[in-house]
């Protein structure tokens, strides 16, 4: 597998956080007024932005999925880290997959604020100025992704758009989820206008113009869900039509396409396919290890003992809603290729399903974190149903539309019973099953206002070992991580009900 971004290797280097206190710092000054001096410099520094994208997957599966009512992933033996995050403990301030998205979040806000700046000190030395422009773009882009995660993990955080000193950083305050939006659509609007539509395969896995239009629209219909009373990702605001002439435009780009065959989709053999809009690009085999680790995160190492394969890190079983499973239709592949039902080894049946959607198991590597497969973010099945959604909210269009969607998905999952007058749970259970384990579920329930109720029902009907605590409107987000509240006494307060 061919891929562009080498750039782990700077940033482990070059790249590195001087920060031992709050994580909102860049890179060091002298490093930067050092490195930036030609054009090359400035490519690597976008590259470096990209090398935070890492562990993204990784966060979807733990945050969302794990989250969501796709997983009942309760304790069988042992504390794990994911346990609090399924069960909605209180005490997860200092879980360290809570932890670890504020970090490493802010490590790319950290790098992208350092490209701009320079950009704007020493651009000079970029003398292609379409090539300036895309590579400020792109790190807006990256910017704009980054925050849009932060912002739907954790409300309000600081506003960060330009290189500060640490005390500087001791002193920035939360700004409000408006503001944070603020940033984020000014950002994405200047990467619309200046991405590339497309790159030569050198540069496959560059945010493009279709990427920013895409993040764009689902920031306009995220912020236009409902508030919950919590200072979250929903403003109640009502821009799904802003959202749906974004989405049209993607659509009507013809640059992509709807896939006839659901597995093709996730074929280690056609990454860069004609559904991807923008990926997680991944390379095995190099040295630092650049590969992925989201692949077999949800699947448990007996099930890989049981193939004859290597332990990879699952230690034990994230057992798929039964609810979910009972939820698909007979004959749909998705449920097939996604779900794994049981399995034996050494003797002894594992009854429980687990995801194994993006497991080649002809493809298992000889180090657990080095699996070459990349991850999509955006894909144009997505762009469909989010269009559907905004009709149904109340943008421009048909019932006949929103069914025409629904049905496309379904009959390429192989159901032939046509369905009519879909309303919006109906679509949102169609959306759980087409992009199960792919780390929308939470944010799905959220935006469209069903948190509410399905996850209390949710509970009620899956908790069969009576772990999960009783859902509160506040664990809709996230605590704010202990160990950024403890770095200065009063400068952050934490998210209500933690």
């Amino acid at each position: 597998m061919k891929k562009i971004f080498y750039f782990i290797i700077v940033s482990a280097t070059i790249f590195s956080s001087c920060s031992e206190k709050l994580d909102l710092l860049p890179i060091s000054s002298a490093t930067t007024e050092t490195f930036y001096k030609s054009t090359n410099d400035f490519v690597q520094g976008v590259n470096a932005i990209y090398a935070d994208l890492r562990s993204y997957p990784d966060r979807q599966l733990n945050l969302s999925e794990t989250r969501s009512d796709n997983l009942y992933a309760v304790s069988d033996g042992g504390v794990r880290d994911w346990e609090g995050i399924n069960s909605f403990h209180k005490t997860i301030a200092g879980n360290p997959y809570v932890a670890e998205a504020w970090l490493t979040n802010y490590n790319g806000i950290y790098r992208a604020n350092v490209v701009l700046d320079q950009i704007e000190k020493n651009g000079s030395v970029v003398t292609d100025a379409t090539l300036k422009k895309r590579l400020e773009a792109e790190a807006k882009f990256l910017r704009a992704f980054y925050y849009f995660d932060l912002v739907r993990w954790y409300g309000k955080v600081p506003v960060i758009s330009s290189p500060v000193s640490v005390s500087e950083a001791t002193n920035v305050p939360r700004s409000s989820v408006t503001e944070v939006y603020n940033l984020i659509i000014s950002d994405l609007q200047f990467a619309a206008e200046n991405l590339s539509e497309t790159y030569a395969v050198a540069d496959k896995g560059r945010a493009t113009k279709y990427s920013a239009k895409g993040l764009q629209a689902l920031v306009h219909m995220t912020r236009s869900g409902p508030t919950y009373s919590v200072e979250g990702p929903g403003l109640g605001l009502n821009e799904w039509e802003q959202a749906l002439t974004l989405l049209n435009s993607i659509i009507d780009s013809k640059k992509f396409s709807f896939l006839p065959a659901y597995s093709s989709i996730f074929s280690y053999t056609n990454e860069n396919n004609a559904e991807v809009i923008f990926d997680i690009q991944f390379i095995t085999g190099s040295s630092p290890v650049l590969g992925s680790t989201f692949a077999w995160l949800l699947v448990p190492d007996t099930w890989f003992q049981s193939l004859g394969k290597a332990v990879q890190g699952g230690l034990t079983i994230r057992p798929v809603a039964e609810s979910l499973i009972s939820s698909f239709e007979t004959g749909d592949v998705r449920k097939t290729f996604s779900i794994q039902t049981g399995h034996v080894f050494n003797g002894v049946t594992e009854p429980r399903s687990f995801f194994k959607k993006y497991v080649d198991i002809t493809k298992v590597p000889t180090n657990r974190v080095d699996w070459p497969i990349n991850f999509i973010t955006q894909r144009y099945t997505d762009i469909l149903m989010l269009k559907a959604e905004c009709i149904l909210k109340g943008a421009p269009g048909t019932q006949a539309e929103v069914d025409a969607i629904v049905n496309q998905v379904r009959t390429r999952a192989g159901l032939t019973t046509p369905v009519s007058n879909v309303t919006l749970p109906q679509l949102m259970a169609e959306r759980q099953k087409e992009f199960i384990a792919e780390g929308l579920r939470w944010h799905d329930l959220v935006r469209s206002g069903l948190v509410e109720t399905l996850i209390p029902a949710w509970i009620t009907k899956e908790d069969i070992l009576k772990q999960i605590q009783p859902f509160q409107k506040n664990y809709i987000i996230y605590p704010i991580p202990q160990s950024e509240i403890d770095v200065k006494s009063g400068l952050y307060e934490q998210n209500s009900g933690y």
